[in-house]
């Protein structure tokens, strides 16, 4: 069976296309800045952001089985299993018709690691890793106001002991092979968005 994405990228004469969709894994805790700076990203450099937890997010709002089952393990705390992020995150690398994506908030842990590259057969160009301390992603997470239900103090520092376990041997793995760019997240946005500019700079992408 072939997956969504080797559907998607198959040529007229039916064989399976060479060029694989360049994949850009954004890692960092719980409030460390990746949205805003994936905004930046997508808007200077043409990437198409895809974040797991809106994905997500999105499938609980609709309603399906799939949903209420997401929603009763994020309320928990848990991890959403690997294949039904990989699946959401496929669904919408399809529909955007690009072929260069932020991916945000995935992978979780090894585990989701692994299976990413089992499943779609694609290895990140590099991960960009926002670092900032827990007392300043804290201090920004209970300072925004969302309207985000895992927004308390206690779901907060539940988020943060799960990336420290599950994520940073994500990094680490990637870190061995000289695939992580480590941004300190903890300056202002502007100056954030400098180091990241520089990131993607180096590897030869233009701005749009």
């Amino acid at each position: 069976m072939e997956t969504v994405l080797e559907a998607a990228t198959k040529e007229a004469n039916g064989t399976v296309a060479e060029k694989k969709p360049t994949v850009v894994f954004v890692l960092g805790g719980p409030g460390s800045g990746k949205g805003t700076q994936c905004a930046n990203i997508v808007q200077h450099f043409g990437y198409t952001h895809l974040s797991a937890g809106d994905l997500l997010r999105a499938e609980i709002k609709s309603g399906s089985e799939n949903g209420t089952m997401i929603q009763n393990m994020i309320k928990e705390g848990k991890i959403v299993p690997s294949e039904v992020t990989i699946k959401l995150l496929q669904r919408a690398m399809t529909e955007s018709g690009n072929d260069k994506f932020l991916i945000d908030g995935f992978p979780r842990n090894e585990e989701n690691r692994a299976a990413f590259e089992d499943v779609t057969k694609i290895e990140p160009a590099f991960v960009l890793f926002f670092d900032c301390s827990e007392e300043e992603m804290e201090r920004r997470l209970l300072s925004r106001n969302q309207g985000r239900e895992d927004d308390n103090i206690e779901t907060i520092r539940k988020r943060f002991k799960v990336f420290l376990e599950s994520s940073l041997p994500v990094i680490e793995h990637y870190n061995s092979r000289e695939q992580v760019r480590k941004i300190d997240a903890a300056s202002p946005i502007e100056e954030v968005f400098e180091s990241v500019k520089a990131v993607f700079t180096s590897k030869d992408e233009k701005a749009v």
